[in-house]
C-alpha cells in the first residue's frame, strides 16, 4: 500500500515536530522547535492558535488537567497552563551539558520519556534518555548515549519501548516493565533507501510503528517483527513526526521542517514546514497522559 498525504495547514514551520491529538478537546498540538512556539488546530472549528514560548519547546505530553501540558524546553520541563500561559518549573536537565531536549512521549503508564541531544553542529554522542516519574523524580534511562534521540514509541499493550539514534538510521527495541524497568535492546529495523533517517514514530491500534523518514519524503509503517508493510508519501523533503487524530483516530497527521534547506531546495518545496494529513487506513490509539497530580495554580514567570 502506497499512499499520499495532502497539506492541511500551510505554516512554513522552521521545525516542525511532536505532533499529538488531544481525544478529550478534539484538538491537534505540534511544536516549532526553532520557532519557539506551540500550535493548537481544532478541525471542528478550523481555528489555528500560537503561543510563543521563552525558550525551544522540542516535545510535550498531554495531562490529567486537560487545560494543562507537561512542556520538554530546551533545558527544563515545565507544565503550562493554556489558558493563562503560565509556566511552571519541573525540573532543570542535562545543566552540565551542551545539550537541549528533543523528542518525547508518555508510556502507557503517563510517565513522560524523552531524550536529549548535542546542541551544537558537531552532534557528539552526549544525549541520553530520561523518564519523568509520577512523583515528579528525573530518572536517566539505561541506554547508550546517543546524539539525536527520536522514535519513542510504546507497543498497545506498553510492554515494548521503540527509540532511535536518527543518525544511525536503525530504530531500536526494548522490552518495557510495568514497573518501568528495561530490558537489553535490540536492532527493530536499519532503514535500506538511499535516503531518509528515522525521525518521529506513532503507534496504531494493530501494534505496527508508523515512522516518519526525514529526508525521504515518506511514512512507512512497520510491524511488531520490523517488516515494512505500508508506506506514504508526503509531498515535501522533511517529515518529521506522526500521529493518529480525528474523531475516529484514522487520520495521520504529519509535521516537516524547512530547516537546513538550501533557496534553490525551497523553490522546489514550497510547502516545506507544513503540516500535512493522510488516510491510511488504520486507527491509532488515544495518547497517553503525564500521571503526576495535575499543578492547580503555576506561577508565572
Amino acid at each position: 500500500m502506497n499512499r499520499q498525504a495532502t497539506l492541511l495547514l500551510d505554516q512554513r514551520m522552521q521545525l516542525g515536530e511532536g505532533v499529538t491529538w488531544c481525544d478529550r478537546s478534539q484538538a491537534l498540538y505540534w511544536t516549532d522547535i526553532e520557532g519557539s512556539a506551540l500550535f493548537r488546530w481544532s478541525p471542528g472549528d478550523a481555528q489555528a492558535q500560537r503561543w510563543a514560548l521563552p525558550e525551544r519547546l522540542g516535545s510535550f505530553a498531554l495531562c490529567q488537567n486537560p487545560n494543562q501540558l507537561l512542556l520538554g524546553l530546551a533545558k527544563r520541563l515545565a507544565f503550562f497552563d493554556l489558558s493563562s500561559g503560565a509556566l511552571h518549573d519541573v525540573v532543570a536537565v542535562d545543566t552540565d551539558l551542551p545539550t537541549r531536549v528533543n523528542d518525547g512521549r508518555c508510556d502507557r503508564a503517563g510517565r513522560f520519556v524523552f531524550g536529549t541531544m548535542d546542541d551544537r553542529p558537531q552532534r557528539a554522542q552526549i544525549g541520553h534518555f530520561y523518564r519523568l516519574n509520577h512523583d515528579l523524580s528525573l530518572e536517566r534511562l539505561p541506554l547508550a548515549p546517543i546524539r539525536i534521540p527520536n522514535s519513542i514509541a510504546f507497543s498497545p499493550q506498553g510492554d515494548r519501548m521503540y527509540f532511535c539514534d536518527t543518525l544511525t538510521r536503525t530504530i531500536r527495541v526494548c522490552a518495557y516493565g510495568t514497573d518501568g524497568t528495561l530490558g537489553a535492546d535490540r536492532e527493530f529495523v536499519t532503514l535500506t533507501d538511499a535516503d531518509g533517517d528515522p525521525d518521529g514514530s506513532t503507534i496504531d491500534a494493530g501494534g505496527g510503528l508508523w515512522n516518519a523518514q526525514w529526508g525521504g519524503r515518506r511514512i512507512v509503517r512497520y510491524d511488531p517483527e520490523g517488516r515494512e508493510t505500508a508506506r506514504i508519501t508526503v509531498p515535501t523533503a522533511q517529515p518529521s513526526c506522526v500521529a493518529f487524530g480525528g474523531a475516529g483516530l484514522d487520520t495521520l497527521y504529519i509535521t516537516s521542517a524547512r530547516v537546513d534547506l538550501l533557496p534553490a531546495a525551497l523553490r522546489d518545496d514550497p510547502h516545506a514546514g507544513g503540516l500535512f494529513q493522510a488516510q491510511p487506513g488504520v486507527r491509532g490509539m488515544a495518547e497517553p497522559r503525564f500521571g503526576a497530580p495535575p499543578v492547580a495554580a503555576p506561577a508565572d514567570h
